[in-house]
């Protein structure tokens, strides 16, 4: 780096990070000669329009609100071609091994399903998300989900398509670099929502399934929000706290999680998002079925270095 530093350990580390609430690496924070904080991050700026971007410094609010505008003519541009395909990598597979013209996807849902066999939260949600796969399947043949696989060996791949209904990429295919680059995938499993005009629709799918089931398609805006509005509507019936045999300590007080919040169930429901029965003490919590009432679950493995799973997903650590 041909730039300064603070020094490794120097206690201004640990106020900066709090300061600017860092989440994300890399974050490039920017202030200005008076010492005020411009951006909290043009990382993703620099690293969408390149040479561009360093040509618009001082990076002043308008020059970085017209690299938004730009953003967003991209994005209403991008088509399904415009992320699978790529020269002669222009198909996707089936299990064994046929070729799929890209094509022949143009005009349907497709759902780009991020995920690897080594992943604990990923094997759980599978079943899951096989059955509404195949729900939505039954009512709508516009609709197709492509794995893009995390693994590193070509049996753990194999092995965990075996129990897919749908295609993928292929093993160490080099469109899933690009991909997992342009939708910041940090942590597994994350299922992209790409719409029939090839706009992406919604990054969170997993979060909409395990809420609202195959309800959840077509995944526009408006139907999520439809969705969400009844399930609370729903939620209104339940006790507001209930004692379980799994948590006999403490009472469970039912709680509304940010719909992206996916949490593991600590019964035997899996994963849940949107509403769970918690014990903020304990960090405790348990899907609302099983806390009302049934279920069965289970878990296992440990993930690869580089990751670290909790919480339901897989993130880079």
């Amino acid at each position: 780096m041909p730039w300064l530093a603070i020094p490794r350990g120097d206690k201004v580390c640990d106020k900066l990070v709090r300061y600017f609430e860092l989440r994300t690496l890399p974050t490039l924070v920017l202030i200005g000669p008076d010492g005020k904080t411009l951006n909290n991050n043009i990382a993703d700026v620099i690293e969408e329009h390149c040479f561009e971007a360093w040509e618009a410094f001082p990076f002043s609010a308008e020059k970085l609100e017209s690299f938004t505008e730009k953003s967003k003519a991209k994005e209403a541009s991008q088509t399904l071609g415009s992320l699978l395909v790529k020269d002669d990598l222009n198909f996707v597979i089936q299990k064994e091994g046929a070729k799929v013209p890209v094509s022949e996807l143009v005009g349907k849902t497709v759902i780009l399903y991020f995920s690897a066999k080594w992943c604990p939260p990923c094997r759980d949600f599978l079943p899951t998300l096989v059955k509404e796969y195949s729900k939505i399947k039954e009512k709508h043949s516009d609709f197709e989900i492509i794995f893009i696989s995390i693994d590193r060996d070509q049996s753990s791949y194999d092995e965990f398509f075996s129990d897919m209904p749908w295609l993928a990429l292929p093993l160490g295919d080099e469109r899933k670099e690009s991909l997992m680059k342009k939708f910041k995938i940090l942590e597994i499993p994350s299922l992209i929502v790409v719409g029939p005009s090839g706009v992406t629709l919604t990054k969170d799918a997993r979060s909409h399934l395990l809420a609202h089931g195959a309800d959840a398609f077509p995944f526009t805006e408006e139907t999520l929000q439809e969705l969400g509005k009844k399930l609370d509507g729903e939620a209104k019936a339940w006790p507001e706290k209930v004692k379980h045999e799994l948590h006999e300590r403490h009472e469970l007080a039912l709680a509304r999680r940010d719909t992206a919040d996916t949490y593991s169930c600590d019964g035997y429901e899996g994963l849940g998002s949107s509403w769970s029965y918690r014990c903020e003490r304990c960090d405790f919590n348990l899907h609302p079925k099983c806390a009302l009432g049934k279920g069965k679950g289970e878990a296992t493995d440990e993930s690869p270095a580089g990751y670290a799973c909790e919480g339901g997903v897989c993130r880079k650590a």
